[in-house]
């Protein structure tokens, strides 16, 4: 009888962790079983700037169930306080409207939230400005040092490119500002042991290292003393990318009471000012190019808001850096520091703004040299990185857009702009290019132990966000062990196993993946093919030369159907189709979802998604899935994903790049674009809402 193999990397396995999810027995942070547990419950400011000068707690106090009030007065104090993000409690200063500045902890999370309702806070309140103005007086240029990127760049003479064009493309496109709200809400259950000091924390985040990092700091302990586990975690989109004020707080909680486990969920209106979002942009764009479409000028001018308690760039114009062959382009990027929370990473941060203003911008390019869409970025396509002068590592945008194109039926299109009537719905097609970086961090380390069961237990810090990283990282691992993969137990979710970097920037299963396949490795140089029982390794990620010598992105096309009622406005999307280049796909299935996942979360940022903030408090009031809307099964069509067989050997051992975030890049452009097809009208800011075309 043969040996069975293990379905091998390309082959659509179910996911390992299927069962245990669907089952409920899949432990997620807030669910970690302890004993008599204390509830955490937030106070947030009700000013947007200020300082507060009274916190009235005995009220809160008094209610039976309440063990602790904390405040600026009582909490303990943190031992760095230089990340003002979190230094929470630490001071009266208020520097956005909610911003922590008490929490109750009480013995049910009823008894919390209700105590937290009495304690009464006073402020002496200051003037604050909390809206984005392209105008603003205080816009200044990202630093290189914070950003790893220069905030502005140039090549040519952009302006005289400019005015030798036979045809301009001078507009501005704006998106607002956009909450992640992945299903499950951020939670963090934490114990504090005082001899060692010693913080464990259940946590629900993308990277268990960085969060045990940056508690260590604030905290002041050695990172080996702070514990961070997170098996399972319900959606993320970059906002559980790092650590944030709410771990903070548990932290706190918990060394104020010693012995006591604190448990802490965040209301969905809470997240809206703790764990960061999508900060609007503002983003003129030029384009210059003969009669026959070809680019000679390309300058992309971004404007945003930060926090002036952190500084956070978006970076929106590095996609127009390297897109597009232009002799002559430039990229500028400029902040405004308000009285906001916080923003922080959402799903393909920049490029997704970004190429909605890019591709938009193209669309207008071929309608006013009257050249077919897909056939305007055929024309523009560069043979070298435009930005460095690498070679490609893998570039096949065009045969993304040929292929969608045949797939889609764009051939025969009525290139004219609308109205094109079926009964009372206006019809249109778009399509829009998508890019992102085939990213790879540096730092993962993975660790292999054969068991006398002949199975390899294979450890590494990673979390899976929902995106198969259980189901990918056991494929990777049967292949680089030579084994069935029921031969694989993998150990993730761990800050107490071997380090890995974030899950972001999809560069987990390329880091990840790289690790894993160093470790086998060494494991078969140590040990050979016939191990001992107790046969241990463990290796870093190797550096890749590849990684400065080639230009490395994943590349794709999108193409969307709009309909538009023509006396609503309503705005339906019946279909949408991708094609993506993104390297060798480890697992069809998973893969598939996370594009599937990412051109929904496009047509939701085209259709819905709209933080209101209102100048006069600086709050979002539409802070809550009730006025947040974000894309249901109501408003999704047909989706399909298709990808190029391709493998990128200059990456990673396996040759494939991440494929989280580039189903987003260019969906919402692809949708504007067929809305403006339908209706004749071009709308230039999201999301399009039905008033934008009811003249």
């Amino acid at each position: 009888m043969s040996t069975p193999r293990p379905p091998a990397v390309g082959e659509p396995m179910a996911r390992v962790e299927g069962r245990a999810k669907v089952t409920g027995t899949a432990p997620y942070a807030y669910e970690h079983p302890t004993a008599e547990p204390l509830y955490l419950h937030p106070v947030l400011s009700t000013v947007a700037r200020g300082r507060v000068t009274a916190v009235h707690t005995a009220d809160a106090e008094l209610l039976k169930g309440v063990h602790a009030v904390l405040t600026s007065e009582n909490a303990p104090r943190l031992a760095d306080t230089q990340d003002a993000e979190l230094a929470v409690l630490q001071s009266e200063e208020v520097s956005f409207r909610g911003q922590i500045v008490a929490a109750v902890a009480a013995q049910t999370p009823e008894t919390a939230r209700e105590a937290a309702a009495l304690v009464r806070v006073d402020y002496e309140e200051r003037f604050h400005d909390a809206v984005l103005r392209p105008d603003h007086q205080d816009l200044y240029t990202p630093d290189e040092a914070d950003t790893g990127v220069p905030a502005d760049t140039r090549q040519g003479d952009v302006d005289a490119a400019l005015a030798r064009a036979v045809v301009v493309v001078d507009q501005t496109y704006r998106t607002p500002r956009e909450h992640n709200n992945p299903m499950e809400p951020h939670c963090t259950v934490a114990f504090w042991e005082t001899l060692p000091d010693r913080l464990t924390l259940y946590d629900s985040t993308q990277g268990p290292h960085t969060v045990r990092a940056a508690m260590a700091t604030v905290f002041g302990l050695p990172p080996e003393n702070v514990h961070v586990v997170a098996p399972h975690v319900g959606g993320g989109f970059g906002a559980k990318g790092s650590a944030k004020a709410h771990n903070v707080l548990a932290g706190l909680a918990a060394r104020a009471l010693p012995g006591r486990t604190v448990k802490l969920a965040l209301t969905r209106r809470q997240m809206f000012s703790l764990t960061g979002y999508r900060p609007p942009t503002v983003q003129r764009v030029r384009l210059g190019a003969d009669s026959g479409g070809r680019l000679g000028a390309l300058a992309h001018d971004v404007t945003e808001l930060t926090s002036r308690t952190k500084e956070y760039a978006e970076l929106s114009g590095l996609c127009s850096r390297m897109m597009y062959a232009a002799p002559a382009r430039a990229t500028s990027h400029r902040l405004t520091a308000l009285d906001v929370p916080v923003p922080f990473w959402m799903r393909a941060p920049g490029e997704a703004p970004g190429m909605f203003a890019l591709e938009t911008a193209m669309d207008e390019l071929a309608q006013a040299c009257g050249i077919d869409p897909v056939e305007l970025r055929v024309r523009n396509e560069p043979g070298t990185d435009p930005e460095t002068g690498r070679p490609w590592s893998g570039r096949h945008l065009v045969e993304c857009l040929r292929e969608g194109a045949e797939r889609f039926g764009w051939h025969g299109r009525d290139p004219s702009p609308g109205p094109h009537r079926d009964g009372q719905w206006l019809v249109g097609t778009g399509v829009a290019s998508a890019v992102y970086p085939r990213l790879t961090n540096p730092g993962s380390v993975a660790e292999i132990e054969y068991a006398d069961d002949g199975r390899y237990t294979v450890s590494i810090g990673a979390a899976d966000i929902g995106t198969g990283a259980w189901t990918v990282l056991t494929q990777i691992s049967a292949q680089a062990l030579d084994c069935p993969v029921e031969r694989v137990r993998l150990r993730i979710g761990d800050s107490d196993l071997p380090r890995a970097t974030v899950a972001g920037g999809s560069s987990g299963t390329s880091s990840w993946g790289t690790a894993v396949h160093a470790a086998a490795r060494a494991f078969r140089e140590e040990h050979g093919e016939e191990p001992e029982p107790g046969a241990r390794a463990r290796a870093a990620a190797p550096e890749n030369p590849d990684l400065e010598r080639y230009a490395m992105y994943s590349f794709g096309a999108h193409f969307a159907e709009v309909r538009v009622h023509a006396d609503t406005g309503e705005v339906r999307v019946p279909r949408m189709l991708g094609v993506y280049s993104v390297g060798r796909v480890i697992n069809p299935r998973t893969a598939r979802s996370q594009l599937v996942g990412g051109m929904v979360m496009g047509l939701s940022m085209a259709l819905h998604e709209q933080g209101v903030v209102d100048p006069r408090f600086g709050h979002v009031v539409n802070g809550d899935l009730a006025g947040y809307h974000v894309a249901a099964n109501a408003d999704v069509g047909a989706v399909e994903a298709h990808w190029l067989e391709e493998t990128d050997r200059h990456l990673n051992p396996m040759g494939a790049a991440g494929v989280g975030e580039i189903g987003i890049v260019g969906m919402p452009a692809a949708i504007a674009n067929a809305a403006h097809h339908a209706t004749g009208v071009r709308v230039r800011g999201l999301p399009l809402t039905p008033d934008r075309f009811l003249n």
